[in-house]
């Protein structure tokens, strides 16, 4: 079956890094575009960035242009997300989607 498993999350100081990586299996996985998702507290969950099957087509929400950049590696069937310049708003678990499928989550906390 699908199964997809986000990790690389953790507590990070304001204008710090992390990156996210998301492991999938269960699909053939070059075939499919992968996305991110975040759902901060109290709020709605919102796309992150998306990256084409192949890679070349990258779009992000405006809110982490230039700040986020996604890429995967379809040899290792992973997704990532690096973020840098993180800001207390990026606060959120970050999900994996591809298809109708989701991870479980994992969270990103951006406090001093």
């Amino acid at each position: 079956q699908v199964q997809l498993v986000e990790s690389g999350g953790g507590l990070v100081q304001p204008g710090g890094s992390l990156r996210l990586s998301c492991a999938a299996s269960g699909f053939t996985f070059s075939s499919y575009a992968m996305t991110w998702y975040r759902q901060a507290p109290g709020k709605e969950r919102e796309l992150v960035a998306t990256i084409s099957n192949s890679a070349r087509i990258t779009n992000y929400a405006d809110s982490v242009k230039g700040r986020f950049t996604i890429s995967r590696d379809n040899a290792k069937n992973t997704v990532y997300l690096q973020m840098n310049s993180l800001k207390p708003e990026d606060t959120a678990v970050y999900f994996c989607n591809a298809m109708q499928y989701w991870g479980k989550g994992t969270l990103v906390t951006v406090s001093a």
